[in-house]
């Protein structure tokens, strides 16, 4: 999959990048120095050198977490795109490994997919003689050639290491160009496997089943539905416990929309149903749009497969960036980050059921020291301690419960200096959380990138603020993981100022935690 609406026909121009060997060397040598480029994230998953784009087949299988990603192994920009890949015990210390599935030059490229551990050896791929445990690690992913997409399947005997192409590729072909992005997983009730894919600009989800994999029928049609702008891409189906004990569960359908999301460009949008195994059954209402992030930059997102059942979460990531700057983003010695796992949840609110996010249990490592603790403070008072402090910093953790006051924005500066912050907080006037990046430092890349992003939430005091701050990207999750905006950033050297602010007099901080992070790369 290539998630991007600048999709020309054909749509393998192999003349849309190309960059020498000799300079590809170059990136490389240069990417080796400890991940400390100036803007390069210190605890979010960045690719040693190049592009990267959507996170692929995330698979949990025998201790080990699978990140493959969409990848350019020739250069900075979008192109000759391949699967690479990580390896992490907790999701959050990523070790590069080789690249898992490249380009068939001249012939097809590897978009997007997801993999699968097949327990029971369905395929007749995995060639394990341990009886207990005759597994594989299965990956199903679209082969993208100049006018046809199609599904192929490809495995892996050595836990990832090395992977194989099913000889009697494709397993799935509906002859349309624009079929792609399988998402696969098992369903328990009817002993199967299920594929969700898109026709991409027909804005439909398609439903497949197969018993081993290798061949796939198609069951039903989810689609087109809601506005009409932009492309499907990237899809999910997955099932939630609803509010921790109730005892209900529902059906979400992930649908990430190229452009059409509410900050602009990119964006992931769900609906909340029910599947019967052939058919997803919508029931958000029809003038309702429900988004899992409400920022700038998180799109293309996948979810771990095979989570053990006694873990039981659902975990999901998506990628920092937006098809709107993505290729001249001023990262060049490589581009893309992937965001924090985050755990996903549904809640019933007075106007229906939504997504609730929060990052994974296992970011708590990420705390080195714990640089600041107020409670019951003005905002005054809480300004003296930070910079009685010298609370400064790009990498850092801040949790926060605050009584806004009746009027005005009351929040953080970010990454501040000369005439430059980043601005993360709650708007008491219209009930909003925002992040404003319009003056956070390199913004002249794109005209689409500064902005003040924001979303609505159910006002509450306090208001909870829990905030991840990496060199150049800003997570913010509010009132618990009810609503989540995700920005990029691209500060100045030595912008690294931290303060609170309020337009409300009588605004409170009720609670104030501030950690400092480390590196996943030390």
């Amino acid at each position: 999959m290539i998630c991007i609406t600048l999709r020309q026909k054909p749509l393998y121009r192999f003349a849309f990048i190309f960059l020498s060997v000799s300079l590809g060397s170059l990136f490389f040598a240069s990417a080796q120095v400890a991940h400390d480029e100036p803007w390069r994230p210190q605890f979010h998953f960045t690719p040693a050198k190049n592009f990267m784009n959507d996170p692929n087949g995330l698979v949990y299988y025998k201790g080990e977490y699978h990140l493959f990603y969409q990848h350019n192994p020739q250069g900075p920009e979008w192109g000759h795109m391949s699967w690479g890949h990580a390896i992490s015990a907790d999701m959050l210390y990523w070790r590069h490994q080789p690249l898992a599935i490249p380009e068939e030059p001249n012939r097809y490229m590897i978009y997007s997919g997801s993999a699968v551990v097949d327990w029971h050896n369905s395929t007749g791929l995995c060639t394990s003689t341990d009886s207990k445990d005759p597994s594989c690690l299965i990956a199903i992913y679209s082969a993208a050639a100049k006018d046809s997409q199609k599904q192929h399947l490809a495995f892996s005997n050595d836990r990832g290491r090395t992977w194989s192409n099913y000889s009697a590729n494709p397993v799935a072909d509906l002859n349309q160009p624009d079929f792609r992005d399988p998402k696969v997983f098992w369903y328990e009730p009817q002993q199967k496997w299920v594929m969700v894919t898109v026709f991409a600009d027909e804005k439909e989800v398609k439903i497949l089943d197969s018993t081993d994999l290798k061949k796939w029928k198609l069951r039903s049609t989810f689609g087109p539905l809601g506005a009409a702008k932009g492309q499907w891409e990237c899809p999910d189906l997955f099932e939630l416990p609803v509010g921790e004990k109730s005892g209900a569960k529902k059906w979400v359908m992930i649908v990430n929309r190229n452009p059409g999301a509410p900050a602009g460009g990119t964006g992931a949008e769900y609906f909340v149903g029910n599947f019967d195994g052939a058919k997803f059954t919508n029931e958000t209402p029809a003038d309702k749009e429900l988004w899992a992030d409400y920022g700038k930059d998180f799109y293309a997102t996948n979810s771990f497969s095979d989570i053990p059942a006694n873990d039981g979460r659902r975990i999901w990531i998506g990628w920092i960036s937006n098809w709107q700057y993505a290729n001249t983003e001023p990262t060049k010695l490589w581009r893309g980050a992937q965001s924090l796992p985050r755990v996903l949840h549904l809640k019933t609110y007075p106007d229906g059921i939504r997504l609730i996010q929060t990052p994974i249990k296992e970011a708590e490592q990420l705390r080195t020291k714990q640089l600041l603790r107020v409670n019951g403070s003005s905002i005054q008072q809480a300004n003296y301690k930070i910079r009685a402090a010298n609370i400064k910093g790009d990498t850092l953790e801040i949790e926060a419960e605050m009584n806004p006051g009746a009027t005005g924005d009351t929040g953080f500066r970010l990454r501040k200096g000369q005439n430059e912050e980043t601005v993360v907080g709650v708007s008491a006037n219209t009930h909003e959380v925002f992040i404003d990046r319009t003056r956070s430092g390199l913004v002249s890349f794109s005209p689409d990138f500064p902005g003040r992003h924001r979303a609505n939430l159910h006002w509450t005091s306090p208001v909870k603020l829990h905030i991840f701050l990496d060199r150049s990207s800003v997570e913010v999750f509010a009132n618990d993981g009810e609503t989540v905006l995700t920005d990029r950033i691209y500060p100045s050297p030595g912008s690294d100022g931290f303060e609170i602010y309020s337009e409300s007099a009588d605004a409170q901080i009720s609670s104030l935690s501030i950690w400092k992070l480390t590196s996943i790369w030390k």
